[in-house]
């Protein structure tokens, strides 16, 4: 008797993580055929730069033939925020619109741009607009060569909006069998984040053109622990018109601002960024693609 109740419970554990495995094998294999392909796109790696060669060209070469990447920049985001924020939220939102888009991969986000007028705040790292014309001339030059046929151009800085105009036009001249699209709407993207935080009772002077509410609730939902929160302090709530920007542009933020914010980040919460993100995608391709739009 005492060998059988050894046994008994050593059968058990044996089995029971087989049956616990079959059962969840079975389980996947009833899945709805639906439920798989939402979860295939949802999984499937899309960022060029975290995948190998191989697994590009055959992706390519299945169908995702649409390139997306984002135009940041590296510069001062105010006292709170790391400098690396256009940056980083220009590639969440070129990633969920690849995924919207859907057959699209995620090229690598050309991370420092025009920041001429925050040159005065330390970290900032700025190139010409020529300079920067050439790098996205040779980004889609190079993305033609590998095969995609459309090209998807998101600046999220507004300092480049001009020079990816122009990049795009170019790139349309010089590849005409290829789609060329850019997101270079700078007052659109200004009036929906306004909109968005005015939804939870926030101005738009507070939302800010710059590392305000919304900037920084973004940067909340990405980069937590990179936000200073015990830094959050007011900037500039005057208006900003075209004698602020002129301003700005011919003596640099630092004219605008001391502390290098247009907003107020104090009322910002990483839920509302989450909720900004999601939405902010949504516009730009309703904007680059509306049939594709909810």
């Amino acid at each position: 008797m005492k060998k059988f109740a050894y046994i008994v419970p050593l059968v058990f554990w044996l089995c029971f993580p087989i049956a616990c495995r079959d059962k969840a094998a079975k389980a996947d294999l009833e899945k709805p055929a639906a439920q798989e392909k939402v979860e295939d796109r949802a999984m499937k790696p899309i960022r060029m730069e975290e995948m190998n060669w191989p697994d590009i060209k055959r992706a390519i070469e299945s169908g995702f033939t649409t390139a997306v990447f984002a135009v940041g920049s590296t510069e001062q985001h105010g006292p709170h925020l790391p400098t690396m924020t256009d940056a980083r939220i220009g590639e969440d939102v070129a990633e969920r619109v690849a995924r919207k888009l859907g057959h699209a991969l995620l090229a690598r986000t050309i991370d420092v741009g025009m920041s001429e007028h925050h040159m005065a705040f330390a970290g900032t790292i700025s190139l010409k607009p020529e300079t920067l014309l050439l790098i996205l001339r040779d980004y889609a030059d190079s993305l033609v060569r590998n095969g995609f046929t459309r090209i998807v151009i998101i600046p999220m800085h507004g300092g480049n909006f001009a020079t990816v105009r122009q990049a795009v036009e170019e790139a349309r001249r010089a590849h005409p069998g290829t789609d060329v699209t850019g997101f270079t709407d700078m007052s659109g993207l200004m009036d929906i984040l306004s909109r968005m935080s005015a939804e939870y009772g926030i101005s738009a002077a507070e939302s800010g053109g710059h590392s305000g509410e919304s900037e920084t609730s973004m940067m909340m939902a990405l980069e937590g622990r990179l936000v200073a929160a015990d830094r959050f302090a007011p900037g500039y709530l005057g208006p900003f018109g075209e004698a602020e920007t002129k301003l700005m542009m011919e003596k640099g933020m630092s004219a605008i601002t001391a502390n290098g914010i247009l907003g107020d980040p104090r009322t910002a919460t990483a839920e509302k960024g989450e909720a900004y993100l999601e939405r902010l995608a949504d516009f730009v391709v309703s904007k680059i693609d509306p049939k594709t739009a909810r």
